[in-house]
């Protein structure tokens, strides 16, 4: 089963939020996420929240699935403009991802636009991203989406090697990247990017650098490489306890890491966050950076995890719960937790690090601060960037980033 939710407390019914965190909502970026939490398959590595039909006794087309997917979120974007006020908006950046988008027909995810657009008004320049599995869309689908607004694809690679694939569960074959990028490119798509994951059962170094020089061959603006981890209660977990895989090496993962930042950067893309590889600033995924500089977001669907003003919930997770609560006038919110002033700067030295613009030293207290001059002895943050005021990464630092953060924040 899928990761348990972290506890919280009790949110109000209707999903009011207190007046101070409303009152941060003007002249900061607002985001939309939406959870489609549905998949044909799951893939024996992931826990995210999803569903098969298998799951939900084979009502995937039923009241609480695909069909009535956009009628029910609808119910959800309106009571969030009720709690919002008129302070939200217009969204700057949309992501919908899953599970799997696209299993959602074209028009749907089109009509799912237009709710949040006459809600909530969206920027002249908004980024409006969909996730989708290669086997999902079709050139049509894309032509679709493209018209109603999306501008960013990201497609789920995550190798070009079969034997890998097959590994990971994926149903693609490398073959059909190729086409859905070239579909996607024709479609008009400003932004594509391709989805990798390295240190899969069986994949050698010679099928790491493979996967990474047939993506860079595909064109993509931007590519997102994430170690394989292996999370208790899924398929994969399972199978590395019985022994039957090994899990992977932390030391291999480093090998691995350092070749994608090789090849990705020859190949002109350059490392913003530390998974991620853009061409240029353009291509980087302002919904994703909007998270790691703590802005706004309402996340909408089931298990969607929200963000306003230093209060940060998280929905019921099963569909059919999800769609009850709503039907019933009730907010989604299973609970939710207020943040303290210590715990918000807590939480923006852990992700601001990560990004290469660097961590203002401002953020940091006399322990993280005098932590700041041995990191740079030790080859973990840039001495230059100390010097104008920024802790960041070196690419050392990069494989280190846990233990960086442990070094600027207090026990």
């Amino acid at each position: 089963m899928p990761q348990k939710p972290p506890d919280g407390a009790p949110p109000p019914d209707d999903g009011a939020l207190p007046a101070a965190s409303l009152a941060e909502l003007p002249g900061r970026p607002f985001g939309a996420y939406v959870h489609v939490p549905y998949c044909a398959a799951r893939c024996g590595y992931c826990d995210f929240n999803t569903y098969t039909a298998a799951d939900l006794g084979g009502a995937l087309i039923s009241s609480v699935g695909l069909t009535t997917f956009v009628d029910n979120a609808a119910r959800e974007i309106r009571l969030a403009r009720e709690v919002l006020g008129a302070a939200a908006g217009p969204i700057a950046t949309v992501f919908v991802g899953g599970g799997t988008p696209t299993l959602l027909p074209a028009g749907d995810l089109a009509r799912l636009l237009r709710l949040l657009e006459a809600e909530f008004g969206l920027a002249p320049d908004a980024e409006i991203t969909t996730e989708a599995n290669p086997e999902s869309v079709d050139p049509a689908q894309l032509e679709q989406l493209r018209s109603a607004g999306y501008t960013r694809i990201s497609f789920g690679m995550q190798s070009d090697r079969p034997h890998v694939l097959a590994a990971l569960d994926r149903r693609h074959t490398p073959g059909r990247v190729s086409e859905v990028m070239r579909w996607a490119r024709k479609a008009g798509f400003d932004h594509v990017s391709l989805d990798l994951i390295y240190g899969a059962p069986g994949e050698s170094e010679a099928d790491w650098a493979a996967s990474l020089h047939a993506a860079v061959a595909l064109g993509p603006d931007h590519v997102s490489a994430y170690a394989l981890t292996v999370e208790e209660g899924t398929k994969l977990s399972r199978r590395v306890r019985r022994g039957e895989l090994l899990e992977p090496d932390d030391d291999l993962l480093a090998d691995r890491y350092l070749l994608a930042d090789d090849i990705l950067g020859a190949a002109g893309l350059v490392n913003y966050e530390v998974s991620n590889w853009s061409r240029g600033s353009a291509a980087r995924c302002q919904h994703n950076l909007g998270y790691w500089r703590g802005d706004n977001w309402w996340g909408f669907g089931p298990g969607a995890h929200s963000h306003v003003g230093g209060v940060r919930w998280w929905n019921v997770r099963h569909p059919a719960e999800y769609v009850a609560r709503l039907g019933a006038g009730r907010s989604p919110a299973l609970a939710r937790e207020e943040l303290d002033e210590g715990t918000r700067r807590i939480e923006r030295v852990m992700l601001g690090v990560r990004l290469a613009e660097g961590l203002p030293v401002a953020e940091l207290d006399e322990t993280g601060l005098a932590a700041c001059a041995e990191l740079a002895r030790s080859g973990l943050v840039e001495a230059g960037g100390l010097e104008f005021g920024r802790v960041r990464l070196t690419r050392r630092g990069r494989l280190l980033t846990d233990t960086v953060v442990r070094a600027l924040l207090p026990d």
